[in-house]
C-alpha cells in the first residue's frame, strides 16, 4: 500500500521566513523546513496499481496559476488540549477552486475521501505536552505574521512515509497550471 496526497510545494524563501517562527514552544515537534506544504487532498493508502489512475485523473485538472499569501497563526485541538500550531492563508478563491477540482476529479476515480471540511494551512508544528500558556504566547507572538504573496504554478502528488523520525514525504508527480491571467 502507498498512502497519498496532493499539496502544494512551498517555494524555498516561504519556508525560510516559516522557519522563523518555528522555536519557542515547548513540547512542539517543528515540521522540516522539506516538509513544509499546503494539502489540497488527502488520499490515503492505495495499492500501487491504482497510482496511474490517480495521476491521470490529476492531469486532467485544468486551471489557471495564481497567487497566495501566507497570514495568521492559529491551532487544531482544544484550548486544554492544542494538538498543532498553524499558519494560514489569506482567502484565495483560485486555491478553493483548484481544490474542489482536485476533489471532484478523484472522486470520479472511485477513491473514498477524507470529508472533513477544507482548511487550508501550513503544519509548523505537532504537540506533545505543551502547557496552555506556552502556547498562548506564542500564538500572541506570531499573530500578525504576514508573508510576501508567492506565485502557485503547479501542484504535486506525494507519497508519504512513516519513518521513527517522522514522515517523509517524497513528490511522485507534478502537474503543472495553465499560465494566463493570475486569478
Amino acid at each position: 500500500m502507498i498512502r497519498l496526497f496532493v499539496a502544494l510545494p512551498l517555494p524555498s524563501d516561504q519556508c525560510q521566513r516559516l522557519r522563523t517562527l518555528c522555536s519557542g514552544v515547548r513540547g512542539a515537534h517543528w515540521t522540516e523546513e522539506a516538509n513544509l506544504h499546503i494539502t489540497l487532498q488527502f488520499i490515503g493508502e492505495v495499492r500501487e496499481p491504482e497510482v496511474a489512475e490517480i495521476t491521470a485523473a490529476l492531469s486532467s485538472v485544468e486551471a489557471e496559476n495564481f497567487d497566495l499569501t501566507l497570514s495568521g497563526v492559529g491551532h487544531f485541538g482544544s484550548h486544554k488540549n492544542i494538538r498543532s500550531l498553524w499558519v494560514g492563508i489569506q482567502n484565495s478563491p483560485a486555491l478553493y477552486s483548484l481544490q474542489k477540482k482536485i476533489e471532484s476529479v478523484l472522486t470520479r476515480t472511485g477513491i473514498v475521501l477524507d470529508t472533513r471540511k477544507f482548511s487550508p494551512h501550513i503544519t509548523l508544528a505537532r504537540l506533545k505536552n505543551s502547557t496552555p500558556l506556552n502556547v498562548r504566547d506564542w500564538l500572541e507572538v506570531n499573530s500578525y505574521f504576514r508573508g510576501p504573496s508567492f506565485n502557485v504554478d503547479s501542484f504535486t502528488l506525494f507519497n508519504s512515509y512513516r519513518a521513527r523520525t517522522g514522515a517523509i514525504y517524497s513528490p511522485l508527480e507534478n502537474f503543472p497550471l495553465r499560465h494566463g491571467a493570475t486569478v
